[in-house]
């Protein structure tokens, strides 16, 4: 039980903890701990560990409003997005958020689909808040907001969205991440691997193709016919099912370009008989859990690292605010395979 509750239990009023109070416990000196637990000044770890103990032992906040004036920051950061349904933004913003919180920001999520007009107004209420920085996120790697950024001001940040020339970027590595996920398949034994995958008008269809058949050369294998591209959903996936298995010859694995498609395929099989993953193993690509977890047999899939590009960004971002040098340009961060049951390997 923190010190704070204490007070509220004794006293029935929440009788906020002051940098003050925080300083006495550390037995240091207010400016100290104000040092500390802004990781400023010189001392050693164990006195700025003292203070951070002392901090969270009372449920210490910081005034916000204080501390912006003094250093003229509003510590919020903002978080503006299309993707209204939060398939990729939450666990961005999760990840954003987590991060921030360490260190006493806080983040306002904005979302506005593709209406320029409603973006711009979610646009100018972020900087009415005055927020430090900007993370622009979104549903596509190739695709940005319907609007033209204005001269804003403050630094910006893009996540999973197209950026323009000289801004810093995050995406994840999709080549790679679709190569690692057939190597497995591979080092399962299968040999002829088919794909699935979404629009050929998206960039990442085409960087997963890429990262097939990258994986198959590779190995010396040649690919079990062209990729399948049309759309991101269980209806083309389990339609491509069906056109497979009717061929003259039957893949023995099939790498998804999203869990969705993963997901319609596996529905196709358990109707037609197929065993999945005995007879062909299903790779998705996402780890979307609400599929993934619950596809029968559970989905091995790629784990994109979302929280992970929201917690990048928006450390780049701070440095950015602080005056620290930030090399523009794309970073492409690893993704990780999530091994379930559907390709065929023993798990612990």
């Amino acid at each position: 039980m923190t010190e704070s509750v204490s007070k509220l239990q004794s006293t029935g009023a929440y009788q906020r903890s002051t940098i003050r109070d925080v300083a006495a416990k550390a037995d240091v000196s207010a400016t100290t701990a104000s040092r500390a637990l802004n990781g400023t000044g010189r001392m050693s770890d164990e006195t700025r560990e003292r203070v951070r103990a002392a901090a969270a032992a009372l449920d210490y906040r910081p005034n916000s409003i204080a501390r912006g004036l003094v250093q003229q920051r509003s510590f919020t950061l903002g978080l503006l997005t299309n993707d209204t349904y939060g398939r990729f933004t939450l666990p961005v913003a999760a990840g954003l958020s987590a991060a921030m919180a360490d260190r006493g920001v806080s983040v306002f999520l904005s979302a506005g689909e593709y209406e320029p007009e409603s973006l711009k107004l979610n646009l100018g209420a972020m900087e009415e808040k005055r927020v430090d920085g900007l993370v622009i996120t979104g549903k596509r790697i190739d695709r940005g907001l319907p609007i033209d950024l204005p001269p804003l001001g403050m630094p910006v940040v893009y996540v999973y969205a197209s950026a323009p020339e000289g801004a810093v970027s995050f995406v994840p590595d999709d080549i790679n991440a679709a190569k690692n996920a057939v190597d497995h398949l591979i080092g399962l034994g299968r040999r002829k691997i088919a794909h699935i995958t979404g629009p050929r008008a998206f960039k990442a269809a085409n960087l997963r193709e890429m990262g097939w058949r990258s994986a198959l050369a590779g190995a010396g294998l040649e690919p079990f016919g062209d990729a399948i591209f049309s759309a991101w959903t269980e209806a083309h996936g389990y339609d491509m099912a069906h056109a497979l298995i009717e061929a003259d010859e039957r893949p023995d694995a099939i790498f998804c370009g999203n869990d969705q498609i993963a997901r319609g395929v596996i529905d196709a099989f358990a109707q037609m008989g197929v065993g999945v993953p005995d007879d062909i193993a299903i790779v998705g690509f996402d780890n979307w859990e609400v599929f993934a977890k619950a596809t029968r047999p559970p989905l091995t899939t790629v784990d994109m690292g979302l929280p992970d590009l929201g917690r990048s960004a928006g450390l780049a971002l701070l440095d950015m605010i602080d005056g620290k040098p930030v090399e523009p340009g794309i970073r492409e961060t690893p993704c990780t395979l999530v091994v379930r049951q559907s390709c065929g390997a023993k798990i612990d």
